[in-house]
């Protein structure tokens, strides 16, 4: 039986899927034309009930980058690819999850997933009862922490605190305004 999550995933993501498919094909083509290595990169994550499953991304980082969050690698700047800026700053290269979406691994809005070595932030999730949870494309902590800074910066106490409190106040409505935020956040960026 399909919950309404899901129904506003599944529905939310058939939509965007078709308007951004071509998009998303130029993406490709252009991280083909422009540096070696694959166009996906498929990170392991943590996902609901603390198993392990594929996240596709495109690729934004050169070859042989350390697989580690971003903001723990020293100059990761000079380690994007030609247009791997320009993908991180719009949150483009976040795309290819829309397929995760529909496979059931993630949901629109939830927990961003952890890596599959963030061993503290899985301890702490399963402590508080976070990892019942699907991850998500976006989440309260998301569009909570930004303040003109990488989301992914936020401290993980701070993160944690979001994500329970997402947890318990979780409606419809909620993520419906989460999308939109996160569409705000995004757009409002200033194109440097």
């Amino acid at each position: 039986m399909l919950t309404n999550k899901r129904i506003f995933d599944l529905s939310v993501c058939i939509i965007f899927i078709c308007l951004v498919f071509i998009p998303m094909v130029f993406i490709a083509i252009m991280i083909f034309f422009t540096s070696k290595g694959p166009i996906f990169f498929w990170s392991n994550r943590v996902g609901l009930n603390n198993t392990f499953f594929q996240m596709p991304k495109f690729r934004t980082m050169l070859l042989n980058t350390p697989v580690v969050a971003s903001h723990l690698i020293k100059n990761s700047n000079n380690l994007l690819s030609p247009i791997g800026g320009f993908l991180r700053k719009f949150s483009l290269d976040e795309l290819p999850q829309l397929f995760s979406i529909m496979k059931g691994d993630m949901s629109f809005v939830g927990p961003r997933p952890a890596l599959y070595n963030q061993y503290n932030l899985i301890e702490m999730r399963k402590t508080k009862g976070i990892h019942n949870l699907t991850p998500g494309l976006t989440g309260w902590a998301q569009v909570s922490g930004f303040r003109g800074k990488n989301p992914s910066s936020i401290n993980m106490k701070k993160r944690m605190e979001h994500d329970l409190w997402y947890m318990n106040n979780w409606s419809i409505w909620l993520d419906i305004f989460i999308v939109l935020k996160t569409f705000y956040i995004i757009f409002k960026k200033p194109i440097k």
